[in-house]
């Protein structure tokens, strides 16, 4: 697909050309499917004994209701408990709760963009972040990387050059290139961020994947930084909730957007969510995830190991670079004619950077490691064709 600005010719808009959704309505029929980012479904059983416990109550009735803010403050307690395991320290007058990361990224926008607004984001991106901003008629702004990292003097030169209004960043196990920013350069971006009054949407979707997490950026710059802690990753995706610590200047429109998307979320799954965290089964359920995913990642490095095949043994998806002159879209489509579903960076770009050649791989949403492996074969199979 051709575009134009003015001043700029005409391009090939990348991002055009692949679709941005993700979650296909169905599952892919007769595919492997290693192209959701999913946690496994083996590890659910803390859920499923809590939400039994409570549905034996007398008054569980009251869960099926509206929710009111002021009936959730101790859920806010447990949201605090679960934000500060993932690396930093909020109070219960900054969380908002959310029907998951994605529909916390479109309040974000609604509440702190107007139509042409402008916002940063790295050259390849989560999706959901481009469909958001398409709908509600805002610009991402493509920002260099350095070493998979955003570079903070680039981010600096948006701020002063492209009139943004913020940037949109995931920290740790970057979607799709699986990488982690530096602290140093956490530290670097929130004192732009300061400089120059920028917000950060911080999506800390995969903060909790690893045992040791990084600080947040939020931590470095708490006045700007809008924190997502999405639980769809990290806990269930089911639960569709997410945490969200917003400053006090921007508290207001977010709630308002959150408010109009919304009204409230589903005070079952906040109040299921909440005791999962305060009993401490979340943990166990963070750690039977995370023993899962190694193991998955284990089978990837045994059956991709000589290809560079970016990301970490907690990380829940991989980035994996092509070899020859194969381009991601094309490897997509060849793969998926093989039975296996992987996503192409041309899903992931931003606006006319060039996309890289290379594809994600989701490493736990195939149902079983006899699953992953039969898929990782038949990639390592097509793989070795253009080696």
């Amino acid at each position: 697909m051709l575009s134009a600005s003015v001043g700029s010719g005409t391009f090939v808009s990348y991002d055009a050309l692949s679709n941005a959704y993700l979650l296909e309505d169905t599952k892919p029929k007769h595919l492997i499917e290693m192209g959701a980012t999913l946690p496994d479904n083996s590890s659910y059983e803390p859920l499923i004994i809590q939400l039994k416990s409570m549905l034996q109550e007398t008054d569980y009735d009251k869960w099926f209701g509206y929710g009111r803010p002021g009936e959730s403050l101790w859920q806010k307690d447990a949201a605090i408990k679960l934000i500060r395991k993932g690396g930093f320290e909020t109070t219960v007058d900054q969380i908002l709760f959310a029907n998951g990361g994605q529909n916390a990224i479109a309040a974000t926008l609604a509440g702190l963009c107007k139509p042409g607004d402008r916002i940063g984001a790295d050259h390849h991106t989560y999706p959901g972040l481009k469909t958001v901003a398409a709908m509600l008629n805002v610009q991402i702004i493509p920002i260099k990387s350095e070493n998979y990292e955003m570079s903070p003097s680039s981010f600096e030169e948006a701020c002063k050059n492209d009139n943004i209004k913020g940037i949109y960043l995931i920290p740790d196990y970057h979607n799709p290139t699986a990488s982690f920013v530096s602290v140093e350069n956490r530290k670097k971006i929130a004192a732009i961020a300061k400089k120059y009054n920028q917000f950060i949407i911080e999506d800390a979707s995969y903060h909790l994947l690893g045992k040791k997490p990084l600080p947040a950026v939020a931590s470095f710059a708490p006045e700007q930084v809008i924190y997502i802690a999405s639980l769809s990753k990290s806990l269930a995706p089911g639960l569709r909730l997410a945490y969200v610590t917003v400053p006090s200047q921007f508290k207001e429109p977010i709630s308002k957007a959150l408010y109009n998307l919304n009204i409230t979320v589903s005070p079952l799954l906040a109040e299921l969510t909440a005791r999962t965290i305060v009993s401490n089964q979340f943990e166990v359920l963070i750690e039977s995830h995370r023993e899962q995913t190694i193991l998955r990642n284990q089978a990837v490095n045994r059956y991709l190991g000589d290809y560079t095949c970016l990301g970490g043994e907690t990380g829940i998806f991989r980035w994996l670079l092509l070899p020859g002159e194969i381009t991601g879209a094309e490897f997509e489509t060849l793969a998926a004619k093989h039975g296996v579903q992987v996503y192409a960076a041309e899903r992931f770009v931003v606006g006319n950077r060039s996309p890289e050649r290379a594809v994600r791989i989701s490493v736990c949403a195939t149902k079983t490691l006899e699953e992953l492996e039969q898929g990782l074969m038949i990639l390592k199979g097509l793989l070795n064709e253009f080696s």
